[in-house]
């Protein structure tokens, strides 16, 4: 499967379910209370998160999508912050305020990387905070592109049928994560995500592929759905449709330190990419990538859009060496949004030399990232006569990309690399020779935007011409 990273600045996302904030008290311990045996732990930080649906919302606005989340929170300052956190990253709140409820909250007492207590402030929510949820919920609906209904349990999501049934009428596709062993309120999704213990609650133990298998395509039949998405941890995830073939994707993760958050990751990912155009197997595919970049860290954490796009650009050969126009400027697009310094260098490197390896390994420790853009065939011979290149572009260009020092390497067929220039705007524009700085092509553009431009010399004294008017005398 050739993974595309879709546009997911184009999708819209709604989430609807149960959102909480997760409250993190850090402190150290090194007595027991004299008043109980416990330990008494000094508290000197804090921290608080988006969790459940407004978590999901949060990693649909770090792909760069348009995230919106409708759920219930209390009129208190937990559900302040949880709103504040929200909106600063960009997720739209449709919020009903529950007039007797707190907002959902687990604090978490923390002490050398170890959780000593969990105390979770909730109360049931009465049926005018559900009424409110779902008016304020189904009007947001038709802004959407894909819903997702976030289940944790907590109540806002006891009668998922409204929602399901308006967004389906509005030709709205439904992903569910669910919750408790009643599949049935369900019905009608297009895609429903349990992971592997939640689906054998409901189905039975499955003792091997066959029969999780068929009982998986019993229940998405016998539920109308579209799909049925099985997470099946570090066995990877597994992709049931009617009428194909069932699809099985192993896991990334290479090594897992933290599966916190990983569930909400694949929704969000999922959903999003099927906003931005998608096909159901191919947003599996990247959520299953995300999926592994999530729990290879501590905590829940948001998986960025240049982040996802790196991960399947790898997976595909593309995160170094020979690239177009154009995927060479979505990788460093993705590089400078991780704080990489971005270094440029031109020629036609006709001939590989000692000089050139040096120059460029030089060229590469001023920065994390080194593009080398060279001449066309037709580009060399305007500049360098009939007889030039002694090697096709396609060979230079396989070339460079072998050496260890370079990252990208692209071509262009004009004269100077001034286009190039002011589509990727790099940090440091490098030439090596004898040129001053002024002379250098495209030192005056790159000034122009903030960039820097440096000169290094050739090592050891080589030329292409030199080594190309030797081997003529020789012969």
């Amino acid at each position: 499967m050739e993974l595309v990273t879709p546009a997911f600045q184009n999708a819209a996302v709604l989430v609807i379910g149960d959102a909480m904030l997760d409250r993190y008290w850090h402190g150290k311990t090194a007595r027991i209370s004299p008043e109980a045996p416990v330990p008494v732990v000094k508290v000197a930080g804090n921290e608080d998160r988006p969790g459940g649906a407004a978590n999901v919302a949060l990693n649909i606005a770090a792909l760069g999508a348009a995230a919106s989340v409708a759920a219930i929170r209390g009129q208190d300052e937990a559900g302040d912050v949880l709103q504040g956190r929200l909106e600063a990253a960009g997720v739209a709140c449709h919020f009903a305020r529950a007039a007797s409820a707190p907002t959902i909250t687990k604090l978490r007492v923390i002490s050398q990387q170890q959780q000593l207590l969990r105390v979770d402030f909730e109360e049931s929510y009465q049926p005018e905070d559900l009424q409110a949820l779902g008016d304020s919920a189904v009007q947001a609906i038709p802004g959407c592109d894909v819903l997702v209904l976030s289940d944790y349990g907590k109540g806002a999501l006891d009668d998922p049928q409204q929602y399901i049934q308006a967004a389906l009428e509005a030709g709205i596709p439904v992903v569910v994560d669910p919750k408790g062993q009643d599949f049935g309120k369900y019905r009608g999704a297009t895609v429903l995500t349990p992971n592997l213990s939640e689906f054998e609650a409901v189905v039975g133990h499955c003792q091997d592929e066959s029969v999780l298998i068929s009982r998986g395509q019993t229940l998405r039949e016998t539920l109308e759905l579209g799909a049925l998405l099985i997470t099946r941890g570090e066995q990877g995830m597994t992709l049931l449709q009617q009428n194909r073939q069932p699809l099985h994707l192993p896991a990334q993760a290479r090594e897992v330190f933290d599966v916190t958050g990983a569930g909400d990751t694949v929704v969000a990912v999922l959903a999003a990419a099927l906003a931005a155009g998608s096909a159901l197997d191919e947003a599996m595919a990247m959520a299953n990538i995300a999926a592994g970049l999530a729990v290879a860290r501590q905590g829940t954490a948001s998986i960025s859009g240049p982040e996802l796009r790196r991960a399947v650009q790898s997976m595909h050969g593309l995160g170094r060496g020979v690239m177009s126009e154009e995927q060479l400027l979505s990788a460093v697009e993705d590089a400078r949004a991780s704080g990489e310094t971005i270094v440029f260098t031109n020629g036609c490197f006709d001939i590989i030399h000692a000089g050139h390896v040096g120059y460029l390994a030089e060229a590469k420790r001023l920065g994390q990232r080194l593009i080398v853009a060279i001449n066309a065939d037709e580009s060399v011979r305007r500049l360098k006569g009939n007889s030039r290149p002694i090697n096709p572009v396609e060979r230079r260009m396989a070339v460079l990309a072998g050496l260890e020092a370079v990252d990208w390497v692209v071509s262009f067929s004009e004269d100077t690399p001034e286009h190039l220039l002011s589509m990727l705007k790099p940090d440091i524009l490098v030439k090596g020779g004898d040129y001053a700085p002024d002379q250098v092509v495209g030192a005056e553009l790159v000034r122009a935007y903030g960039g820097d431009v440096k000169v290094l010399a050739f090592l050891d004294n080589c030329s292409t011409s030199a080594i190309v008017d030797k081997v003529r005398k020789s012969s």
